[in-house]
């Protein structure tokens, strides 16, 4: 089966500018993103191909190998993005077909950690300083990993590539295969005079403290994702990448579904009867609400914008107020006799002589 075309899975025309591209994207996402649509497979499908599509289309360097080579690169290419010359690389080598490109230091590795948020902070995002100990820039150094006053040198074994090629004839041919440098680990130098400090890895063990903005909205285990934010490479490699894992945090308030809040509000037996306004929490703050005369337990009222803001959208989530009615459970002498005048006028049978609420609070009194 042909793969589909990339552009019309996001509604777009090749054209298309990187800022309407991202439009179109958000806007189909949050169209068919499961929460949207539980229990629809079909629109779980297309949310993960508009997903796909916008992955690839995003990255330049993946867009334009989609335009030269089509569907079956970068799309539905079975060895991973990229060019046709990296396939052909792949299998032979290079066969002498590219440049050398010197490996040099390479970037840190990732790293995790989790932070606990206020649902407050995940509904308007928030501004967090974290501590965190992950291996830093050496500052004796500078991360070269030389000794102050020194240089790393060029390695005789690869002469500064990084990497060693052997050549051997097969039927095919010259076939060129490269393998890092095992003299210089890949680097293409070496250091004779190591940092006293780091012991020449140009890097070291330290704290810091890390503010990340929290953007509104967020779910309770999203991650961000902090590019160079993370551990420090070897010898000056690029940081790498930092992950952060949030932790929303229970609000004795209320229950989170999706963008919408959902809180239980208390009356009073008279209040359900009679109605009354009655006041209820907010994110930030109080609201009335009015409660209606008659109203039964369970009854749910709506408050328009008192909920979650959407992640990456404008607008909030709705609160819900669900009512539940309480039913007097310890009576005075002049409560009863209210109750009893309004069951006769109700013409209600009460069963206080035979184990009712009544003669429960009698007996308990003998």
């Amino acid at each position: 089966m042909a793969n589909p075309d990339l552009y019309e899975v996001l509604e777009v025309d090749a054209s298309v500018s990187p800022e309407d591209l991202k439009k179109s994207y958000r806007r189909l996402a949050r169209q068919y993103h499961p929460d949207a649509n539980p229990g629809d497979p079909a629109a779980e499908t297309r949310f993960k191909e508009v997903s796909q599509a916008y992955e690839i289309l995003s990255d330049p360097e993946r867009r334009a190998n989609y335009d030269r080579f089509g569907s079956d690169v970068g799309a539905g290419n079975p060895f991973g993005a990229g060019s046709v010359q990296d396939i052909f690389d792949m299998f032979f080598g290079g066969m002498g077909q590219r440049p050398s490109q010197r490996r040099g230091p390479q970037p840190g590795p990732d790293a995790e950690l989790s932070v606990n948020i206020t649902l407050d902070e995940a509904a308007f995002g928030a501004t967090h300083e974290i501590n965190v100990t992950l291996a830093q820039r050496c500052a004796t150094c500078d991360g070269s990993g030389c000794a102050p006053g020194t240089s790393p040198v060029t390695c005789v074994e690869c002469a500064g590539l990084g990497e060693v090629r052997r050549v051997r004839n097969s039927i095919l041919g010259q076939m060129v295969t490269s393998m890092p440098c095992s003299r210089c680990n890949g680097l293409g130098s070496r250091i004779e005079s190591p940092c006293a400090e780091c012991r020449g890895e140009g890097r070291k063990s330290g704290s810091s403290t890390l503010t990340i903005q929290i953007p509104a909205g967020v779910e309770d285990g999203s991650t961000m994702r902090l590019a160079d934010r993370g551990p420090a490479g070897v010898r000056g490699g690029a940081n790498g990448r930092l992950f952060v894992h949030l932790h929303v945090e229970p609000d004795p308030r209320f229950e989170r579904h999706g963008d919408d809040l959902h809180h239980e509000a208390h009356v009073s037996f008279a209040q359900a009867a009679l109605g009354a306004s009655i006041e209820v929490p907010t994110l930030r703050a109080t609201t009335t609400v009015d409660v209606a005369p008659g109203s039964a337990n369970g009854t749910v009222q709506r408050i328009k914008h008192e909920g979650v803001e959407h992640l990456h959208g404008r607008g909030r989530g709705d609160l819900f107020v669900h009512l539940v009615v309480d039913v007097p459970t310890e009576l005075d002498d002049t409560s009863r006799d209210l109750l009893r005048q309004l069951a006769e006028h109700r013409g209600e049978s009460v069963n206080e002589e035979t184990g009712g609420l009544f003669s429960r609070k009698r007996g308990a009194k003998r």
